[in-house]
């Protein structure tokens, strides 16, 4: 539950609402407020910070987008503090399973579709085989801690026994130690969708909710397309980064003084 608010400082150049932000963030990140809490109502916890309502729907209104607060329309809703994202780095082509470990948390999988299939046009082109030749499409809910995160759909090689091993755990794993075609670079592009339908049903949400849509081709070492892949993230739930760097240092041109 919520603490005591803070006495809100004023002529102080920071305005109200950021300063009510400041202290939920504070609360939750101290343990005050834990994944799940609901804070008291928007007329309560108004009269408590002495500020308007419009001022702290601002401040609520921030950090729902930040992916902090859930607010939830309706009598039994109001606003409670949501479970944190989870990190998702696509800097080393970790798999699901992988990132999850590294997240402290259980990755699971429910498998949607195992079966062999013809190569759609974009399939094709990206494992580098004729049209409608076959491929293997495997499709699964991924889910950490019993919450659907992803909700991914992967085409693969027409390897041999493939679908009759357990597609539960990590298909890179498999990939490597079956078939000795560890993915080792991708191409992965990334682009902002809604759920349809059928989509929001498997994560549990509304149909309209913004996902970030990561389209893949892996290949193994020697260049061989082994994976093609598009998979939906929550992004109140995921949180995708990538690193970079500098390869080299940058040198200006040298230019004589008084050349044009």
């Amino acid at each position: 539950m919520v603490g005591t608010p803070p006495e809100l400082e004023r002529g102080t150049g920071v305005p109200a609402h950021v300063q009510i932000e400041r202290w939920l963030l504070e609360s939750i990140s101290s343990g005050e407020m834990a994944p799940g809490d609901r804070l008291p109502g928007e007329r309560e916890l108004a009269g408590r910070l002495g500020v308007s309502r419009m001022t702290l729907r601002q401040a609520l209104a921030t950090l729902e987008r930040d992916g902090v607060l859930i607010r939830v329309p309706g009598r039994s809703g109001g606003a409670f503090v949501a479970e944190p994202r989870i990190e998702c780095d696509l800097t080393g082509l970790a798999g699901f399973t992988e990132q999850m470990r590294r997240a402290h948390l259980r990755a699971e999988a429910r498998i949607l579709v195992a079966a062999t299939v013809p190569a759609p046009g974009a399939v094709a082109r990206a494992l580098e085989v004729a049209a409608g030749s076959p491929v293997h499409e495997v499709a699964r809910v991924r889910s950490a801690g019993r919450t659907p995160v992803a909700l991914e759909r992967s085409y693969f090689p027409d390897l041999p026994g493939l679908l009759g091993q357990d597609l539960t755990g990590s298909l890179y794993a498999l990939l490597a130690a079956r078939y000795d075609l560890e993915p080792r670079t991708a191409v992965e592009h990334l682009d902002p969708v809604t759920a349809r339908p059928a989509e929001a049903a498997e994560l549990g949400i509304e149909p309209g909710t913004p996902l970030m849509l990561i389209e893949r081709t892996a290949y193994a070492a020697d260049g061989t397309p082994v994976e093609y892949a598009r998979d939906l993230f929550r992004p109140d739930r995921v949180r995708i980064s990538v690193r970079s760097g500098v390869t080299a240092p940058f040198t200006a041109p040298f230019t004589t003084p008084g050349a044009s």
